[in-house]
């Protein structure tokens, strides 16, 4: 039902994830971050939010991505229609695949990252994600962008697409989140639209000066 990524960027120590899908609002069910704890991704045929919450609630304690992946979905009776993954502030990741999600499920992991999907066109559409964000174009979130019209291009969603989101926290940047919930022609090109529009003209030069984790009193003065 749908693709996800999560990575980390070592040239500006932010985190991050994409994801599209098709049905509705995929950045409000899937996409979960905290610069002090990690990035986490929960989708499937029953996906669980509470699970991207428990697993940033489990790696800002301390646990590695790969512990928080396992503590989570083994106290759930319906794991096996969840799937979930995780990033950790060091750059480990994990993921956890229930059986009776719809094929074609895979996961796999990458250095500084973890890609997932779930009722995709074929086998073809998680390796091109990983290949398109680690060759991809300069600039992290442009690379994000990249990997979900690698996975499109793969032939992604075995529904189509109608909606696409990006997230991106650091400790220096208030986050940037960004969804498309719904459109039925081109949902990761309007994400990608509004990802120029956020990122440029009066609208970034405001950014800038909101508080961050860093800086929490900074203001417009």
């Amino acid at each position: 039902m749908t693709f996800s990524i999560l990575a980390h960027d070592p040239l500006s120590n932010a985190i991050g994830g994409a994801a599209a899908t098709g049905s509705l609002c995929v950045g409000g069910w899937v996409l979960r971050g905290d610069a002090r704890a990690g990035m986490s991704a929960s989708q499937g045929m029953s996906p669980s939010t509470l699970w991207g919450e428990e697993l940033l609630h489990e790696m800002r304690g301390g646990a590695s991505a790969k512990q928080a992946v396992q503590r989570v979905t083994a106290l759930d009776s319906g794991r096996e229609q969840r799937q979930a993954s995780a990033l950790d502030l060091a750059g480990g990741a994990a993921a956890f695949s229930g059986d009776q999600n719809t094929p074609f499920v895979s996961q796999q992991a990458f250095e500084g990252g973890i890609a997932t999907g779930n009722m995709l066109a074929g086998p073809d559409v998680i390796p091109a994600m990983i290949d398109s964000f680690q060759n991809g174009p300069p600039g992290f979130a442009e690379r994000l962008i990249a990997s979900l019209k690698a996975a499109q291009g793969a032939g992604g969603d075995t529904r189509g697409l109608l909606s696409a989101a990006l997230l991106i926290v650091s400790r220096d940047r208030a986050p940037l989140t960004l969804r498309i919930d719904y459109d039925d022609s081109d949902p990761i090109a309007a994400l990608e639209t509004l990802y120029h529009k956020a990122t440029s003209g009066d609208y970034a030069r405001w950014s800038v000066h909101v508080p961050t984790l860093d800086e929490p009193e900074r203001n417009c003065d």
